[in-house]
């Protein structure tokens, strides 16, 4: 079997490394960093399950505000308008939370108000019954 000799030429034998270069610099761009998130997804959840004080409503206005920088190309401006509606959706939902477990809260405690009474009143219609008027 005969042995093919390389696709390229092998230097010759009088060219030394002293002639060329030793690195070559390739310039590399960075990716081009994302552009700022406007939460308008959770904002209108937020909206539509836990609109607090209309919490919800302000988040979502202020991720169309938002949206609406970032197409513009006002990167910082949307920056700015999508922390506001993250901080807006992140009250709403925790407000939203402290609400419903205070009225669960509320119910048990009336739940539990009645059934005292009822026992109670169960009790002395057991002690002192009523047969009639008299």
């Amino acid at each position: 079997m005969e042995r093919s000799r390389p696709p390229y030429e092998p230097l010759s034998e009088a060219l030394d490394m002293q002639g060329l270069p030793r690195s070559a610099v390739v310039p590399v761009e960075s990716a081009p960093e994302p552009p700022p998130r406007d939460h308008l997804v959770w904002s209108i959840c937020t909206m539509l399950y836990a609109n607090v004080c209309c919490l919800g409503f302000m988040a979502l206005v202020y991720s169309v505000k938002s949206r609406d920088r970032k197409v513009l190309g006002d990167y910082s401006g949307a920056l700015s308008y999508g922390s506001t509606a993250k901080q807006l959706n992140i009250t709403a939902v925790v407000l939203s939370i402290a609400l419903f477990a205070l009225a669960i809260f509320i119910i048990i405690l009336a739940a539990n108000g009645t059934i005292t009474a009822m026992k109670s009143f169960m009790n002395e219609q057991e002690n002192h019954p009523l047969y009639g008027p008299t």
